[in-house]
């Protein structure tokens, strides 16, 4: 630690100097300066002079305690060694500077029920424009505050020197611990998801009439329910206070269904901005979605509109090394398509309708992983035989007993006689229990069995980056459920390369990739033309985080021992693609198929603790109340990740890197 640089105890005792003669202060500084820290010091420093401190925390996009979205007031709970939440304001957004208006009002009625003892005001790190210049004397005067502490770095200057010397207040400048440091977006995203999800921990479904309830804030339009799921929404009372806070999850007609920790009251008033969980289940800030365009400019009727396109929902999530795109949508035919970032690569699950992907994509496809051989689940394959005709490598393809026949099948109905040595190869693999038979397949040529291998714990595909695991369930014939394993994720630091003054670029990609696969000798060309060993660099820019596991099922009946088999397979993982063709009520008519109601998909979910949840295969006969089946899945499972209405922007070409 710098000498110039107190310890945290020497801050602490500026502040509580500071605090013997000013009971209120208000927090402030850049993110990442400390500010939480230092007051969580303070209040333990307090507590042992047997004195009670509170902290208000102002800063909804990440509170030092309490849910984001919101202005919480906590005591300080010696026994805890944390902060005791005693009430929350709130705010559903996480942006302190565009609605710093209902933040000021917030933070003016949560400073007003400490009648004495010490209070913090932990203020948001906005230190810039007007936003920032406005909130520094608003808040100052809503808390009615004496002093002011500016937490920050010794070489950032203050933004606001004449604002803060116009308020009249003791002013006491401390230096930010030197390792303290702004954690960047995405990490602090991470944290918010978090402090959220363990708000919601407890919580439970809920139906909420829109008529009943006085809207404010910023809703998104009524007329558009796919804007809905995923917001973060506060529930007051008659009074105006905050009840809970809560996520809504489907909007049919004028029914909002939520989630939402126990209520002690009865809401009158719904609060919605503009905080909203994201596909890939982050909390952050939505994009604004444009109004109805109702002529008469009023608010428009709250409905359902059926999806225009019999796909329906065709949901996009992005995780750590890959994007999954649900190519169909909830209705088509199922094909999954896995594009593992920065690797020009492609890996697809299920084989059904791919008119929607270009041709070109084929030649980058490496693995095709298919459930059954049902007509909608490999009926693309001639798509996939005919783009691979060409100078290419042989494509794996994993699947049940008989896959091999039945691709061999497609191969013997077409005249080979023109294509020599570009003909189509494909090395197909079948799982029989714990052994994977092994088929070699040329266009023009007799099917070739190789050596069989044996299958250790389910993985039939396996290399440095990933690996792929299987388990058999049960459809009248059997049906292979996957989950994609991600090895461990390498993650740049951000703060390293930017110290260096290293653009980003491809270069980071390949040295990602090599440092992946232990290929760690040679050198990496940087962004200012001079090179550096792989090795060194690696050490430098990157560090490791457990990859995000994806499962896919589809196609199996609703019996204990599927459910069991796909719990154990789905345990933990971040997203699970999963069938939910029939509502509840259409219980025998799944029976008889083989298939899961939307009520044992969002069970299955909940039994195997994953991340989210992508209910898909929906029967046709939904296509115009599919909002029925999310609800009923989202009453078991609330995690959804994709709602009515989450038709990718996506274009074809976007599918494939050139």
């Amino acid at each position: 630690m710098s000498e110039s640089m107190p310890p945290d105890t020497t801050r602490a005792a500026a502040l509580l100097e500071l605090l013997e003669r000013h009971p209120r202060v208000l927090l402030t500084g850049p993110p990442g300066s400390g500010k939480s820290t230092l007051a969580r010091s303070t209040a333990t420093a307090l507590a042992g002079r047997g004195q009670v401190c509170r902290c208000l925390a102002a800063d909804p996009g990440l509170p030092g305690f309490g849910p984001p979205g919101a202005v919480c007031l906590g005591r300080w709970d010696e026994r805890l060694g944390d902060w005791q939440l005693e009430a929350i304001e709130a705010l559903a957004t996480l942006d302190s500077a565009r609605f710093r208006l209902p933040l000021t009002e917030a933070v003016r009625r949560m400073a007003a029920q400490v009648d004495e003892g010490p209070l913090l005001i932990d203020a948001p790190g906005v230190e810039r424009g007007i936003g920032g210049a406005e909130l520094l004397p608003t808040l100052a005067g809503a808390g009615r505050v004496s002093a002011v502490v500016r937490l920050a770095p010794a070489q950032v200057s203050d933004p606001y020197p004449h604002e803060r010397a116009t308020l009249g207040l003791a002013t006491l400048s401390l230096p930010a611990h030197p390792r303290a440091h702004h954690p960047g977006k995405q990490l602090r995203r991470q944290w918010r998801t978090a402090a959220w999800d363990e708000y919601l921990h407890s919580a439970e479904a809920r139906e909420l009439e829109l008529a009943a309830l006085t809207i404010v804030g910023a809703p998104p339009p009524g007329d558009v329910p796919h804007t809905w799921p995923g917001r973060q929404i506060g529930l007051l009372d008659a009074g105006g206070a905050t009840l809970a806070m809560g996520e809504a999850y489907a909007l049919v007609g004028d029914r909002l269904s939520v989630r939402t920790p126990p209520l002690t009251g009865t809401p009158r008033t719904l609060v919605i901005r503009d905080a909203r969980r994201s596909a890939e289940g982050q909390l952050g800030t939505a994009r604004p979605h444009p109004r109805s365009s109702a002529a008469s400019g009023e608010a428009p009727a709250l409905s359902y509109t059926p999806q225009e396109s019999a796909t329906g929902p065709r949901p996009v999530l992005r995780l750590d090394s890959l994007r999954a795109t649900l190519v169909n949508g909830v209705f088509g035919d199922p094909l999954l398509h896995l594009r593992l970032r920065h690797r020009k690569r492609s890996l697809l699950f299920d084989l059904g309708d791919p008119g929607r992907l270009p041709a070109r994509l084929a030649h980058q496809i490496s693995d095709v992983f298919i459930s059954h051989a049902h007509v909608d689940h490999i009926g693309g394959f001639l798509w996939l035989l005919r783009s691979r005709i060409g100078d290419y490598s042989a494509c794996r393809v994993y699947g049940p007993p008989g896959l091999a026949a039945h691709l061999d099948g497609f191969l013997r109905g077409i005249l080979w006689d023109r294509v020599e040595q570009k003909a189509p190869r494909f090395e197909v693999f079948e799982l029989h229990g714990e052994r994977l038979a092994h088929y070699r397949l040329v266009a023009g040529q007799p099917m070739q069995a190789r050596s069989p291998r044996e299958v250790d714990d389910g993985v039939i595909h396996a290399e440095p980056s990933f690996r792929v695991r299987a388990i058999t369930l049960d459809h009248g014939t059997p049906v292979l459920a996957f989950a994609y394993e991600p090895a461990t994720q390498l993650k740049v630091r951000k703060e390293r390369l930017n110290a260096h003054g290293w653009a980003p670029g491809p270069w980071l990609g390949e040295l990602k990739q090599r440092a992946q696969e232990g290929g760690d000798a040679g050198e990496i060309a940087l962004p200012d033309g001079s090179r550096q060993p792989v090795a060194g660099l690696a050490e430098q820019l990157l560090f490791a985080q457990p990859g995000q596991r994806l499962v896919y099922a589809t196609d199996f009946g609703d019996t204990p021992e599927n459910r069991e088999r796909l719990c154990a397979l789905a345990h933990g993982a971040e997203v699970l693609f999963c069938e939910a063709s029939f509502r509840e009520d259409q219980a025998e008519q799944a029976r008889r198929t083989g298939h899961l109601t939307a009520r044992a998909c969002g069970e299955i979910a909940a039994a195997a603790g994953v991340g989210q949840l992508v209910p898909f295969h929906f029967s046709r006969r939904h296509v115009a109340d599919v909002s029925e089946l999310y609800a009923e899945v989202g009453r078991h499972f609330p995690r959804l990740a994709a709602t009515p209405g989450s038709e990718s922007t996506d274009e074809q070409h976007d599918d494939v890197e050139g």
